[in-house]
Formats: C-alpha cells, structure tokens, sequence
C-alpha cells in the first residue's frame, strides 16, 4: 500500500512531524506488522527520526545545520538554493520504520520529521507498508 501525502511548509527550514500520516497508514491497512517506508521526493527536503518531547531539540538542529551550511555562500548553483540541496543530502531521502501489533517500534521520545530547506512551499511525501 502506497500513499501521498501533501506537507506545507511555512519557513525556509521547517521540522514537520509527521507520525500522524504514518500512523493513518498503519490504521487504514488494517495489518499491524510490517516496515513502513517513507520517502521525500524533492532534492530540497528530507526525511529524520528525532526527539518530539523538548521542541528546543529540532530548534537546536535547525540552528546547527544552518551554521555548518549556511543559506550565503561562495556556491555556484545559479539558483540560489545550494545549501537546501546539501542539507538535504546529509539528512537523506527516506527512513524505515518497523511496525509491530500495530504500533510504529518508534523510541519513547522519538517521532518522524519532514525536513524543509528550500520553504516555504507545498511538498509530498510517499509512504508504503510492506
């Protein structure tokens, strides 16, 4: 089972949680064991697992990430979006989460993120339970 879903984003870099979607997909299959994999289109946005409990935490990326590739700098891509591009490649395009008795085996204090880097704008992100 494949699904799209649409992300908004609303800034230039963005953590979007999006446990919700994948949880849906779990609820709508109506199995509960299998691997979900999701995966982000786009050569300006990624996908991550991270902490969900202190907010601070995907702050702390955003900044962190933003210092080591800066939005301004000697690139040479005409388009002005090089360090999405690069951010991008370092958080990478998918993730695989497993699925037991229903629930997604997600650690107690981690959820799943769009990563935006080139926002804001409309995306997709596709997910399919094996």
């Amino acid at each position: 089972m494949v699904r799209e879903v649409t992300i908004r984003s609303e800034k230039r870099n963005q953590f979007i949680r999006v446990d919700n979607h994948l949880r849906d997909l779990v609820r709508d299959s109506g199995r509960g064991e299998g691997v979900i994999t999701v995966f982000v289109p786009h050569t300006t946005a990624g996908i991550t697992i991270n902490e969900n409990a202190d907010p601070t935490v995907v702050l702390d990326i955003e900044k962190k990430t933003g210092e080591l590739i800066p939005e301004r700098d000697r690139y040479r891509h005409a388009e002005g979006n090089s360090d999405a591009h690069i951010k991008a490649s370092f958080f990478g395009s998918s993730q695989s989460i497993i699925v037991d008795n229903g629930t997604l085996m997600l650690g107690t204090w981690q959820s799943v993120y769009f990563c935006e880097f080139d926002g804001p704008r409309i995306r997709k992100m596709l997910m399919r339970f094996d």
